[in-house]
């Protein structure tokens, strides 16, 4: 009785499963609003007071575009580490038993509850020329406290649990029956990693890249200490954007961070849709 009236209105028992969902639509997107839009706005309309040879003198500066290229290329290379090791910590925490596993399981979600000044801290007195680990890299010539390698450093730190979170269900749920039956084919280590493994968790590796790649732009406590914060070398965009508003100049610190939205919503987009395409194709494959 029940399927035939779900079957003749189709319609309505799919609006059932929601109850309440005007009150929740709406609730949801005031909540958004308040949260996210709002913010936004405000930052595009302080923009706008400026003119435009005021907003392209400030955002095209060398001091700022140095600080662009410093913030986006430390943050591209930090998600591309993390998407590498993140890949191998997370394989090894699903699928090898050791002891002091669930330890190592926690110490991963360690930058989540670290405040990001503390772990700034701790990486500048690790990596610091007379540091735990920086007095014997001194000597080799690499030096990474007060350097664009330190900022690197420290965003590879707080960007790992992203991917490690990610890919690490996925793993959990991934058959292993797959992988075992390209082994009995012939296939070797690299074509099942290639051709069964890494079709399974590319869009997980994708989100969590996205995901820390977000995280890092953004990034501020842990890096202000260990980049030594030297312009034209070491300093990045949010920093700058602080400088600003400490001289009162509020609208070429929106005009900086006007253009560091643009930039992240263009290159997560663009992440966004790849995964998309790869989830698309993974789905045409098993059909």
């Amino acid at each position: 009785m029940h399927v035939a009236i779900a079957k003749s209105h189709p319609r309505k028992s799919v609006l059932r499963v929601l109850p309440g969902f005007g009150l929740s639509l709406g609730f949801t997107l005031l909540y958004l609003t308040l949260l996210v839009l709002i913010p936004l706005s405000a930052v595009f309309l302080k923009t706008f007071t400026m003119s435009w040879e005021a907003f392209w003198a400030t955002v095209t500066s060398p001091r700022v575009i140095a600080s662009y290229q410093l913030s986006f290329g430390a943050s591209l290379l930090g998600a591309l580490l993390n998407v590498v090791f993140g890949f191998m910590v997370a394989w090894v925490l699903v699928r090898y038993r050791f002891p002091g596993k669930k330890i190592i399981d926690a110490l991963v979600d360690l930058p989540f509850a670290l405040p990001t000044a503390v772990a700034g801290i701790a990486l500048t007195a690790l990596y610091s020329p007379n540091g735990w680990l920086g007095r014997f890299l001194e000597p080799l010539g690499i030096k990474v406290a007060f350097t664009p390698l330190g900022v690197v450093v420290a965003l590879t730190f707080i960007g790992l649990p992203f991917v490690v979170r990610t890919v690490q269900p996925v793993l959990e749920d991934a058959e292993r029956e797959l992988e075992e039956a390209a082994a009995s084919l012939g296939a070797t280590r690299l074509q099942t990693f290639l051709r069964v493994v890494l079709p399974t968790v590319l869009p997980a590796l994708l989100t969590g890249f996205a995901l820390a790649f977000a995280r890092a732009t953004g990034e501020y406590g842990s890096v202000i200490f260990i980049a030594g914060n030297m312009p034209m070398v070491s300093e990045i965009t949010p920093l700058f954007i602080v400088t600003k508003l400490e001289q009162y100049d509020y609208a070429g610190a929106t005009a900086i961070a006007v253009v560091m939205l643009l930039v992240s919503f263009g290159l997560l987009l663009t992440i966004n849709l790849l995964q998309a395409w790869t989830r698309n194709r993974g789905l045409a494959r098993k059909a």
